[in-house]
């Protein structure tokens, strides 16, 4: 979601597309207040204060809370008022990307300080970003509330801040004039006094060749100082119209790049862009490193062109011998493309003859000379074919030429001392919503998006150029066919731009090209990494691929895997799907895949019952889809020890909804025993069934075994979805003796007894370190002491830290009547307002 304070207050999705208006005027001047602060806790008297002004009504704090409540039933999904002692804050995510007026301040910040850092052509490009944030008045629409007055003049004052940043910086740069001058005549109308903005407007006028009219103006602000003021112009207005006299004033010379003009719009990457141009003003040497289709091209091209002096591009992509489309053979992971000369042969002459070409250079043996002494950047495009040719020329360049910048895109680095890297991969969910919306405008007119444009965009990994070919599908497709139709990604999206490179028209050809340059030991491991699901762990990479360090780290040098922040490796849903295609039937990392996380399951059942829950539940978490797909693997007897296993992790997640598909296709391989009724009837559990035969011969199963229970959550988890079994035995272990003592205690007729047994059971649950039985104790103690609020308190802590969403709302209602009770309306409707927000985020019903 996205708020707009700039102007009138809005609130739109990520498409543009405007959500219904939030509450009545005070719930509204209530967001706008608590979006100011968007990520911080605004204390509750600061609120009251700017709601209701210097004469609050009677009982302010209360009619704060009230607006609070509709304020929360208003909000849309993901957006949530938290409240804590110290006051209420608004989540919205990443407030500087939700809210414009965080984003205008924070480019506003960045801006002037690029500029301060003497490089006006990315302060620029910032301020001009923030500028273009505002529709209109700030706070449009809220002016009435108290607080609005403060602010809204504190914005216009950060607004003519930027504005006169923003000038002085492309008046540096060398940029749009016209520009400049039309946005300082029009300030100037709003201030016609202020002197460092006429003085702007003065300078830019004469850049601009129109000296007479930038004298006219230094009149125009010396008559109007003398008459209002009786004052003259301050000596930093009277030294540019001494300038000006003396024709001083000249724009930069700045030389046009000669970069490859883009057909469309630039769509997302702030942060990228942002991050490049620091990059590319601080190191000689920058090397965009990404998948296929990423579109590290685009991204140089687009801050290459924002960059003051000379700029060039170099393409190797149409360097003779590079690997094309369809060199790939698909018959299995080891199958080998034909070796190129880009691969075999010297392809160093043709590289160099390419930056020769790109230089108008005669000849590549004069490329020193061409470059000595000259300031330039050389954008140096797809290299990921003559990586090591490229990587020996550019450091032999940079070495020779010390006003040579480079920076490079590859699906591999260059390798070279120096070189700084910037990893490009999938755009951000609502940047690859907004790429599809546009280009799907442009075969399809009056297209504004559709509630499955995020999964498909997430379906495509988010990869622009996978995007822009689904976008285009839409002459002939509708956006449900696209989402479906993902399974068979590579012949859905088989057409393309005729024009493009071959190896970018369609999305098999972007693969086969990145695979074309692997070696045959690297596609192996490359086809059995495809049998993950999320990513792995190194561990399980080496255990399922049989593949060490080494191997695995080339696969990430050359953008066929990702390492995330968490140290997990994931490959792009694509490439998988890609990799997965030459992957044979019989290959031993199918086995090897199912039997490693069997393992894991079987490993974590007793550790979630334990003092390392959290850990575990956070390592299952990682591995959920991994789990799901070895579960469709191996015997069935093993999937149902799989299911016996997971299903506490299941049940303590919410998960079973998810899991439900593969468990019934599960059930339908398995010729049920007595030995493993027990499992079995955990599976009928998952399966979400809860009537029919496959539960009349569970039930039959649990009735006729005297065993103990394997799995001690078996008894909780059939009472609680099909109702009590008598007769079923727990086991002698603590977290079982534990669980029966809570079970006897809601039996037990007497308090007394009961409370002894909660007593008993919370013991033994606290010392395991077990957080799911403590918080179900204390709920239960709870109800047989007279000081009920704080055991209800630990509970919900404890239950809201395993994120188990249907305890923390059933806890938080039961809380609400504790109060309510004790006569606290206002705490029993704030835990009730608090539990239908989870559980609507939770999605569940209310």
């Amino acid at each position: 979601m996205i708020f707009r304070l700039l102007g009138p207050l809005t609130v739109t999705d990520t498409t543009g597309a405007p959500v219904p208006a939030v509450g009545g005027p005070k719930v509204r001047a209530l967001l706008a207040r608590l979006l100011l602060d968007a990520g911080r806790t605004v204390p509750v008297e600061r609120l009251v204060d700017g709601l209701y002004g210097e004469e609050p009504p009677a009982g302010a704090q209360g009619a704060l809370q009230a607006q609070v409540s509709r304020l929360r039933r208003a909000l849309p999904p993901g957006v949530a008022v938290e409240f804590s002692p110290a006051g209420y804050r608004l989540t919205v995510g990443d407030p500087a990307g939700a809210v414009d007026v965080l984003r205008f301040e924070a480019l506003a910040r960045e801006g002037a300080r690029a500029r301060a850092a003497a490089d006006p052509a990315r302060a620029a490009g910032l301020l001009r970003e923030a500028l273009g944030l505002w529709r209109g008045p700030a706070l449009a629409g809220v002016r009435d509330a108290p607080f609005a007055a403060g602010q809204a003049a504190r914005l216009d004052a950060l607004r003519l801040d930027a504005a006169e940043e923003w000038a002085a910086a492309v008046l540096a740069a060398g940029g749009d004039l016209s520009e400049v001058v039309r946005e300082l005549t029009g300030a100037a109308r709003e201030q016609p006094m202020r002197e460092r903005l006429r003085g702007l407007q003065m300078r830019a006028l004469g850049a601009a060749g129109r000296q007479a009219e930038a004298l006219a103006v230094y009149e125009e602000v010396r008559a109007a100082l003398a008459e209002e003021l009786g004052a003259d112009p301050s000596p930093e207005l009277s030294a540019v119209h001494l300038e000006l006299l003396r024709g001083a004033v000249r724009a930069p010379e700045r030389t046009s790049p000669p970069l490859p003009a883009p057909l469309t719009d630039f769509v997302g990457r702030a942060r990228e862009r942002e991050d490049l141009a620091s990059l590319v003003a601080a190191a000689r040497l920058v090397t965009l490193v990404g998948p296929g289709g990423a579109g590290k091209t685009r991204l140089a091209l687009e801050v290459g062109a924002g960059l003051p002096g000379e700029v060039r591009f170099v393409d190797l992509g149409a360097v003779a011998g590079a690997p094309g489309a369809g060199a790939v053979a698909p018959g299995g992971a080891g199958a080998e493309a034909p070796r190129t000369r880009a691969r075999t042969g010297d392809s160093s002459g043709e590289v160099a003859e390419a930056f020769a070409a790109a230089l108008g250079v005669r000849g590549a043996a004069r490329l020193e000379t061409a470059l000595a002494g000259r300031p330039v950047l050389l954008i140096v495009d797809n290299c990921e074919h003559v990586v090591g040719e490229t990587a020996v020329l550019v450091r032999r360049l940079l070495a020779a030429c010390p006003g040579l910048r480079a920076l490079t895109t590859s699906r591999e680095a260059l390798g070279i001392t120096g070189e700084s890297l910037l990893p490009l991969g999938a755009l951000a969910p609502d940047a690859a919503e907004e790429l599809f919306v546009r280009r799907a405008a442009a075969v399809r007119p009056g297209f504004t998006g559709h509630a499955r444009v995020a999964e498909l965009c997430a379906g495509l990994d988010g990869l622009p150029l996978a995007v822009e070919l689904a976008a285009a599908r839409l002459r002939t497709l509708s956006v449900e066919e696209l989402a479906d139709g993902l399974g068979a990604r590579f012949e859905l999206l088989s057409r393309g731009d005729r024009t493009a490179p071959e190896r970018h028209r369609t999305l098999r050809a972007v693969v086969e090209w990145s695979w074309s340059l692997l070696e045959p030991g690297e596609r192996e491991l490359a086809a059995r990494f495809s049998v993950f699901r999320g990513g792995a762990t190194a561990e399980a990479v080496a255990r399922v691929c049989g593949a060490g360090a080494g191997p695995l780290a080339s696969l990430v040098e050359k953008s066929l895997v990702e390492v995330r922040d968490d140290g997990r490796y994931r490959m792009l849903e694509t490439i998988r799907a890609f990799a997965a295609e030459r992957l044979p039937d019989a290959d031993p990392a199918l086995a090897a895949h199912h039997a490693y996380y069997r393992d894991l399951a079987v490993a974590a059942d007793p550790e979630l019952r334990g003092a390392g829950q959290l850990e575990w539940l956070a390592r299952l978490d990682a591995e959920d889809a991994n789990l799901r797909a070895a579960l469709r693997r191996g015997t069935a007897d093993d999937g149902l020890r799989m299911v016996a296993a997971l299903s506490p992790y299941w049940w303590l997640r919410g998960l079973r909804g998810r899991v439900a598909a593969p468990v019934a296709e599960l059930l339908d391989r398995v010729e049920p025993t007595a030995e493993l009724g027990e499992e079995y009837a955990l599976c009928v559990l998952a399966a979400g069934l809860r009537e029919g035969e496959p539960v009349d011969r569970a039930r039959g199963f649990l009735a006729a075994r005297t065993a103990p229970l394997r799995q001690p959550y078996t008894a909780f988890l059939w009472s609680t979805s099909i109702g009590p079994l008598e007769g079923l035995r727990l086991g002698d272990d603590p977290w079982s003796r534990a669980l029966g003592q809570v079970g006897h205690a809601h039996l037990a007729s007497a308090p007394a007894t009961a409370e002894a047994l909660f007593t008993k059971a919370l013991a033994g649950f606290r010392a395991l370190g077990e957080r799911w039985g403590t918080a179900t104790a204390l709920e239960g103690l709870a109800a047989h002491s007279a000081e009920p609020l704080p055991l209800l308190a630990e509970a919900l802590e404890l239950f809201e830290s395993l994120g188990v969403a249907e305890d923390v709302v059933d806890l938080l209602h039961r809380r609400a009547a504790v109060h309510e009770a004790a006569g606290d309306p206002t705490s029993a409707a704030t835990d009730r307002a608090r539990a239908t927000d989870t559980a609507r985020r939770a999605g569940l019903s209310t």
